[in-house]
């Protein structure tokens, strides 16, 4: 019985939400804490069958200024930041040559 207490008081214990979180590149970064990302996702055509590729600008706070043009990022999604930004960057998985 005590077994029983323990793991259900442990299931009550408040969960941390993952966010949801995409990749692309950084097409913008000249605005001070704002870089644009461009996210690219494929979709398959209903008619056709065909992949297309469509893609998306959002824009991710940058704390530390650290996003150069052309890194690849992982950004999630968060609060409003303000009237454009909803997401902010994770981390820089590729420095652009």
């Amino acid at each position: 019985m005590n077994e029983d207490t323990k793991t259900s008081a442990q299931n009550t214990a408040p969960r941390k939400r993952s966010r949801h979180s995409l990749q692309g590149s950084v097409i913008s970064a000249g605005r001070d804490k704002t870089v644009t990302v461009l996210v690219e996702r494929k979709i398959k055509h209903p008619l056709y069958k065909k992949y297309i590729r469509r893609s998306t600008k959002l824009h991710a706070h940058d704390e530390n200024n650290e996003c150069r043009l052309g890194d690849s990022v992982v950004i999630e999604a968060c609060r409003p930041i303000s009237k454009l930004k909803h997401w902010r960057l994770v981390q820089v998985v590729g420095k652009a040559a």
